[in-house]
């Protein structure tokens, strides 16, 4: 499980990335995550800008044009960039497209 100092540089080496940007969908591949993702999400996060990301302790906030997303990076400690054909892997949850 990364510790601060990993939430922190997977923060800062995703907003240049992502800041700004548009989402255009999201795909949920499994509901059943710490929280149960709600049914809605990829209506209410689709065409949102993301404005910033912020860090609580080992949680990643990504603010969608003021619908925030709460993440935890789990055991794995990583997020991925992917080419829009490359397979999912097991344990990937949710996708974000941009």
């Amino acid at each position: 499980m990364p510790e601060l100092p990993e939430v922190e540089t997977t923060r800062r080496g995703l907003l240049p990335r992502l800041e700004g940007r548009r989402l255009d969908r999201v795909i949920v591949r499994d509901r059943r995550l710490r929280w149960p993702v709600p049914a809605d999400l990829s209506r209410r996060l689709q065409g949102r800008q993301l404005l910033g990301i912020a860090r609580r302790g080992k949680y990643l906030i990504f603010d969608f044009d003021g619908l925030f997303q709460l993440m935890h990076l789990g055991m794995s400690g990583s997020l991925r960039f992917v080419e829009a054909q490359e397979p999912a892997a097991v344990h990937d949850h949710v996708d974000w497209v941009f």
